[in-house]
């Protein structure tokens, strides 16, 4: 009983295209409107809103590296035991992971989401 490569149909590879599209205009705002301009960095001492406490956040994350140790633990997961689900958040997290200052273990996560469309899927119809 041979099994198919992972590879998602059609319907499928539209949700994980949307999906991966919204984490990484998500990203490229966060880093290029509220991380690095220096404007917005004064305006946030002493203030409490919420793009500040979102600002500081994001901040937090990419300093302990979060995107990009979600990106390849993902990533991992997706290369051992491929669904679609994983390999959806694995695609989130690095595309988050590689604009937001965690690139090297988002770069090392989507090579191994490239080497996952190798493996066989137990949830393919035959």
């Amino acid at each position: 009983m041979a099994h198919r490569s992972f590879l998602p149909g059609a319907r499928a590879s539209n949700v994980i295209i949307a999906l991966g599209a919204f984490a990484l205009g998500w990203a490229v705002y966060m880093r290029y409107a509220l991380v690095e301009q220096s404007a917005v960095g004064l305006a946030c001492r002493g203030m409490e809103t919420m793009t500040c406490e979102t600002r500081s956040l994001v901040i937090m994350l990419f300093s302990h590296s979060v995107f990009g140790i979600a990106a390849l633990v993902a990533a991992i997961i997706q290369l051992i035991r491929p669904s679609l689900v994983m390999f959806t958040f694995a695609l989130m997290a690095t595309c988050a992971g590689l604009v937001i200052y965690n690139n090297g273990l988002a770069g090392i996560a989507g090579g191994l989401l490239l080497i996952s469309f190798a493996r066989p899927w137990r949830g393919a119809r035959e």
